[in-house]
């Protein structure tokens, strides 16, 4: 599976032997935490952090398709990131513009497919649009799922689930004692994710231990692994130690292991 991807990179190669084909998690979610301390260790301004983050960006989602990665949701503007300095909110919101300009090619070569989820409707127009041209533009790709997370509130996505469920009932078209986690999960914004909804593996760059109000659902069984490398330093051989790291951990949902 990677022989083509690490044909030009030998520093993944011995790390890469390590890897288990067979137990890939199939959704990994991302917070890429770490950009603004990138740049004050280089004593740049913030927003060249952000801009060396997108480099990052393009490395680990080729990566994690190559290998054999399904779904990979980054967690890209929070509900909460409004709160942050105009300029740099400002120059945030026109980083999918030509980050996507330059990347779409690669990402139809790649076969990876564009998804965004969040108040999408609340972007500037510019952003949405590119968004949305991105996403169409990568639709017939029938590879990983690159899942944007923008302008995304785990507490805001409940909550709108709930209205949703609730204004169905009002109106009759549902009964309360139907509402299950199923029905739930249906009504969340990872629903069109079908079964890989729910990511196998969280990963928080920056050495930060906290979910930031991510996936709050979706999280209930995930494993979670923080690292300690500031994101624009992330590597796609720490994700390929990341991913061995989680093909260690024991995942019983609950249950009890067999045998």
């Amino acid at each position: 599976m990677f022989s083509k991807f690490i044909k030009n990179n030998n520093v993944l190669r011995e790390t890469v032997q390590k890897i288990d084909e067979t137990r890939i998690p199939q959704h990994i979610a991302i917070i890429m935490d770490g950009n603004g301390r990138w740049a004050q260790k280089r004593h740049l301004p913030r927003i060249a952090g952000h801009k060396s983050a997108l480099t990052t960006v393009k490395e680990i989602t080729k990566a994690a398709s190559n290998f054999g990665v399904k779904v990979l949701t980054l967690y890209t503007f929070s509900t909460e990131n409004w709160k942050r300095p105009k300029k740099e909110v400002e120059f945030l919101m026109s980083l999918p513009i030509t980050f996507f300009d330059t990347f779409v090619p690669e990402l139809i070569e790649n076969n990876i497919q564009v998804n965004a989820m969040g108040e999408l409707n609340e972007l500037p127009a510019e952003t949405l649009a590119a968004v949305n041209r991105a996403i169409a533009q990568t639709s017939h790709c029938t590879g990983m799922i690159l899942n944007f997370a923008i302008n995304y509130g785990g507490r805001d996505e409940i909550v709108a689930a709930v209205r949703t469920l609730a204004m169905k009932v009002q109106k009759r078209e549902l009964v309360a004692d139907s509402i299950d986690e199923s029905l739930i999960s249906d009504t969340l914004m990872t629903s069109n994710l079908k079964k890989l909804a729910n990511p196998d593996l969280l990963i928080r760059t920056s050495g930060e231990q906290r979910i930031s109000n991510f996936l709050l659902w979706q999280l209930a069984y995930s494993e979670f692994i923080f690292s300690d490398v500031l994101w624009p330093d992330y590597t796609p051989e720490d994700l390929c130690e990341n991913i061995i790291e989680y093909q260690k951990r024991d995942r019983r949902f609950g249950g009890l292991k067999k045998g």
